[in-house]
């Protein structure tokens, strides 16, 4: 496999004392509803509010000499582009964003807000990959994947180390674990650190109904994207497929894929706010959708961790949600 445990045992010492150490959390009222044991790990709370962060510091912080005075561009439609931001303006490196100009604005504002150069691009007539090649090819920068680099996974595979300790201290021993899938960057290295920390447990994918890729790959057993569909609430996960380091991974590791639509995805946002009091971004609250939709099956004598990826929802969206308008 392209990332090993080591390598994400080196992100941890990388991020160490930059990121935040998020918890894993236990709610009585949402154990008594699945009956079964729930833990949260609310990536939510992480710096630049989603688990992008880590990741983002982890491949820029191993920068050096002209590479550091040049810079970085990404692109991405809001978590990885704050987090590239966050880590740029941390480490002093200039950073160029290309984002899709109906990208929320709230993550358009929070990029804007750590310092970076924002490039807008018509997500319908333009190739963000391109213009950030060409970007990078004038500015002799780096460009840094959102999902697909090897220094990305191990940064994110940070959330599967931790909940693995945090498991252990609390007594659980875990059954199944929920994560979000986009471009698999996230479950990728959490999947590699819990394969070697915690054998046995079944780990599951969720993905927006419609943008099924990850799921449609597995069964072919090589990279597939989805047929067009109408946008998701998650824009947040809207990859067009798997990434080429992620999807060998994935396929290695996963029991399978779960999809959620947005009436599911949104029930998940009103129960995280009422019950864990904690506001989650469509794309982050697939994993508790799943579960509250039944879809990992009953939980009854189970311990099931799920991670709440980011909170970064645009407050009309979020506004709307809460008044069951969605």
């Amino acid at each position: 496999m392209s990332v090993t445990l080591a390598d994400i045992e080196a992100a941890s010492r990388a991020l160490a004392g930059h990121a935040v150490l998020t918890p894993l959390l236990e709610n009585p009222a949402l154990n008594a509803r699945l009956g079964g044991r729930v833990l949260i790990k609310p990536e939510t709370l992480q710096r630049a509010g989603s688990f992008k962060f880590r990741g983002a510091f982890n491949r820029l912080s191993r920068l050096a000499g002209p590479e550091r005075e040049r810079g970085v561009v990404a692109f991405s439609s809001g978590n990885h582009a704050q987090g590239v931001a966050l880590a740029a303006r941390l480490l002093g490196l200039p950073a160029t964003i290309v984002m899709p100009s109906d990208a929320p604005q709230v993550k358009l504002s929070a990029t804007a807000a750590f310092g970076a150069e924002i490039r807008l691009y018509d997500r319908a007539s333009e190739s963000r990959e391109a213009i950030a090649r060409e970007l990078a090819a004038e500015r002799r920068a780096v460009v840094v994947p959102a999902f697909d680099d090897p220094l990305v996974i191990a940064g994110q595979g940070t959330v599967g180390l931790e909940i693995a300790d945090q498991a252990a201290a609390l007594g659980a021993s875990i059954d199944l674990l929920l994560a979000p899938v986009g471009g698999g960057g996230l479950m990728a290295g959490i999947s590699q650190a819990l394969r070697a920390r915690c054998a046995g447990v079944e780990m599951f994918g969720v993905e927006p109904q419609g943008f099924d890729d990850t799921a449609r790959s597995l069964e072919a057993g090589e990279r597939r994207g989805a047929p067009p569909s109408p946008r998701s609430m998650c824009d947040a996960l809207e990859s067009p497929m798997p990434g080429e380091l992620t999807f060998p991974i994935l396929r290695w590791n996963l029991a399978g894929m779960f999809a959620v639509d947005d009436s599911e995805v949104a029930g998940a946002m009103r129960a995280a706010f009422a019950t864990l009091k904690l506001v989650v971004e469509p794309g982050g609250a697939v994993a508790l959708a799943a579960l509250l939709a039944g879809k990992a099956g009953p939980l009854a004598g189970r311990t099931a961790v799920i991670v709440l990826s980011g909170g970064n929802v645009d407050p009309a969206l979020f506004s709307r949600v809460l008044a069951e308008e969605i």
